[in-house]
């Protein structure tokens, strides 16, 4: 069996390359982080893997990796995040909003805030063109709304 890339995974195809990756976010209690860099590239078409690496606020190496897909049967995006400075591996479900630039994903995980609870969390990626990208990571407060807690620019290297 041999899938292939449907429309849903060309869109994915526009992540792909070497990013520089600057954070928006200044952090508690420290300087701005560093720039860390991010590589993305493809596996047949139906997968990217986003490949980063950096400096953390704290001085200390750090490390992450992003897999995205599509899958037809739900009409989801899907896929995962691990970084170095965490034991959680976040699960992603998400859509491709109606403007075609924003594929908000949506994942679970520990309430930071609240140790031994969990929370819903959106990682939303924009494009705002072929160079340049944004991230943005909220958290869903108690209330339902969202609040902000990461947000950082990819800039094609």
């Amino acid at each position: 069996m041999k899938a292939e890339p449907q429309e849903e995974h060309r869109w994915l195809e526009q992540l792909l390359g070497e990013w520089q990756v600057t954070s928006l976010s200044p952090t508690e209690d420290g300087p701005p982080q560093a720039p860390w860099t991010e590589n993305v590239r493809s596996m047949q078409g139906l997968w990217i893997v986003c490949e980063g690496q950096g400096t953390m606020s704290d001085g200390s190496a750090g490390q992450s990796l992003m897999t995205l897909g599509f899958n037809p049967q739900t009409n989801r995006y899907v896929g995962t995040w691990v970084g170095s400075m965490m034991t959680h591996m976040w699960v992603y479900d998400g859509v491709l909003e109606d403007d075609r630039k924003t594929l908000t994903l949506n994942c679970e995980g520990p309430d930071f805030d609240r140790p031994g609870r969990s929370a819903s969390y959106q990682d939303v990626i924009t494009l705002i063109d072929g160079n340049h990208r944004t991230l943005t990571a909220r958290v869903q407060t108690e209330d339902g709304n969202w609040k902000e807690i990461m947000a950082a620019e990819y800039r094609r290297r």
